[in-house]
């Protein structure tokens, strides 16, 4: 039964992935090269970025990493960011060595409410992380003021968000840092990648050595297949670069962007128009238009979550968590934290839905009718 499962993810890999890989191995450049150059420029002209710098690497746990270290954050340090987040951001977060601070969520964004975030503020407050969350965007305008109003580097995690439009301007075009993941099941993939976007040539400088282990080999020289054989190395690094197999399967997806964006438009608005208005189901209302929808979600009321997955499994739709709150984890369980009820009661409540690239009416057809039924 579990091979006739409608997926939580699907890639889209057609022809024009399977020719650029061959291309690229018939290449024979394995490494950091052409492509990963190629790569960061596409996304920089699809960001429509003025005067910032796109810097790919090899996770976007790894730009997670590197974000925070490019901002200074360290050991003794404190990094404010929701509970309701992936794990990457967490391990980020200590991997510097510096400590999560767990704050609450709104109730109908699901993203960092800065209310809240304010009582967290402590002497060793050094950075905040905003994190999109599905459809929705944290408030950008007021993250940047409370980053202003106390010193701290701001990181917007926009993994979810991109191709997305906030307020006119493309996800990750106007923060301090924002970083970006190219995992198997984001809008597009690079089977794995990441990319940071930052401001100052001194941080683009800053990260390619530290995607590349410290070595201050020029990008100038590596985008063109080739190696600088002598370098310096100045600073910590790690082995976080982009390989140019991955960048190609990226550019590959790059193609064909605009209709990935609208086919994920068209299953998200279908499934929010007949999933809304169903007793003990909440699901995402808002406008599609501006938005490349990363994955649907939805919210099962009554203590009913574990029933309703259970019942989806048995009727062939595959359904997923995105995420367990942060402070449920041994890991993080001593973490300071403030008042965290509506990420207690989203954690039993959230439930990820499939959600592909252009995903056949069929699929949308008996997803809805297997998720409707059990209501009924």
């Amino acid at each position: 039964m579990t091979s006739a499962l409608i997926p939580v993810f699907k890639p889209l890999l057609e022809s024009e992935e399977l020719m650029a890989a061959v291309a690229s191995l018939e290449n024979g450049w394995l490494g950091m090269g052409a492509s990963v150059g190629q790569f960061e420029e596409e996304v920089s002209k699809f960001l429509e970025l003025d005067g910032r710098h796109a810097v790919a690497c090899s996770t976007g746990h790894a730009a997670l990493h590197l974000a925070l270290m490019v901002a200074g954050v360290g050991p003794g340090d404190e990094v404010i960011t929701a509970s309701f987040n992936n794990i990457a951001d967490f391990q980020a977060i200590l991997a510097v060595g510096a400590e999560p601070v767990l704050c609450d969520i709104h109730d109908d964004t699901l993203c960092i409410d800065l209310d809240e975030a304010e009582k967290l503020v402590g002497p060793r407050t050094k950075a905040i992380i905003g994190m999109d969350y599905a459809c929705h965007f944290c408030d950008h305008e007021r993250l940047a003021a409370f980053a202003n109003k106390h010193g701290l580097r701001l990181i917007h995690d926009a993994a979810h968000s991109f191709g997305s439009r906030y307020k006119g301007r493309m996800a990750g075009s106007f923060a301090d840092i924002a970083i970006f993941s190219f995992d198997p099941v984001k809008n597009i993939t690079c089977i794995d990648g990441g990319m940071l976007i930052v401001r100052t040539e001194e941080e683009l400088m800053a990260l390619r050595e530290m995607r590349l282990m410290g070595q201050g080999q020029p990008a100038q020289v590596m985008y063109q297949n080739r190696r600088a054989w002598t370098y310096d190395v100045k600073r910590l690094g790690f082995r976080y670069h982009l390989a140019n197999l991955h960048a190609a399967l990226g550019l590959a997806q790059m193609s064909k962007i605009e209709r990935i964006r609208h086919t994920r438009q068209e299953t998200f608005s279908f499934y929010r128009d007949r999933l809304k208005g169903i007793s003990g189901l909440r699901v995402p209302d808002v406008d599609a238009s501006d938005l490349l929808p990363f994955l649907f979600y939805v919210r099962v009321l009554n203590g009913r979550r574990d029933e309703f997955r259970e019942y989806l499994t048995a009727n062939g739709v595959d359904n997923g968590i995105h995420w367990q709150p942060g402070h449920w984890f041994t890991l993080l369980k001593d973490c300071r934290s403030g008042n965290l009820s509506r990420t207690d009661a989203l954690g039993h409540q959230i439930v990820s839905l499939p959600f592909h690239s252009s995903m056949d009416r069929a699929t949308q057809e008996r997803v809805v009718e297997v998720v409707a039924s059990f209501f009924h």
